[in-house]
């Protein structure tokens, strides 16, 4: 049975996902971030961590049989499928101070608060800071140690599926920042499908 769900551009949802289930994250438009965050059923303390991940593979660059660790070092999801293969793990999630300081714009929807309010219905405290996996984002690193963002390579109808290695708590935001190239300049929806 596929559960299917909508997520409007500029917000997130929220949902469970027992060990073995298929989550797929498609970019509907093309060129959309998404921001993704997952927790351990039954034990908040442990969550998906994009710094481990680059340490358990070696590797900051993500395609299809990578294993995505939790901060505890454990798998918690293994990418099987992924027609774009160019994803981040170096950005935290948005966030309305960071739109204020680079934009000056004041009370921006982000994905730190877009998460909050999603995750709030199943009792996960609020961080600090959402360390997220933006799938389709594309950063760049320059051998002089600069960080650029480029537009996605993501093209409309592309995805990336995960299979979860343990239940989970998953939060998915569609990106808010329209004022940058990250999203290609415009926020779109995604449709996330879970089997």
């Amino acid at each position: 049975m596929r559960n299917e769900h909508f997520v409007p551009a500029t917000r997130a949802i929220a949902f469970t996902m027992k060990k073995g289930q298929i989550v797929r994250i498609i970019d509907v438009a093309g060129e959309q971030v998404a921001d993704v965050v997952a927790y351990r059923s039954g034990d908040y303390s442990e969550r998906l961590d994009p710094s481990v991940t680059m340490d358990a593979l070696r590797v900051y660059k993500l395609g299809k049989n990578d294993v995505l660790y939790t901060n505890k070092y454990r798998p918690m999801f293994t990418i099987v499928e992924d027609t774009v293969e160019c994803h981040d793990l170096f950005n935290s999630a948005c966030r309305s101070e960071m739109y204020e300081f680079l934009y000056e714009k004041s009370n921006h929807r982000s994905c730190y608060g877009n998460l909050n309010e999603v995750l709030e219905k199943y009792e996960v405290p609020i961080p600090d800071q959402h360390y997220t996996v933006n799938f389709f984002m594309n950063t760049a690193l320059s051998p002089n140690g600069r960080v650029a963002v480029e537009r996605p390579l993501s093209k409309a109808g592309d995805y990336v599926s995960l299979r979860a290695e343990m239940d989970v708590v998953v939060g998915v935001s569609a990106c808010p920042c329209e004022e940058s190239v990250v999203n290609g300049f415009t926020c779109t929806p995604l449709r996330i499908e879970i089997c």
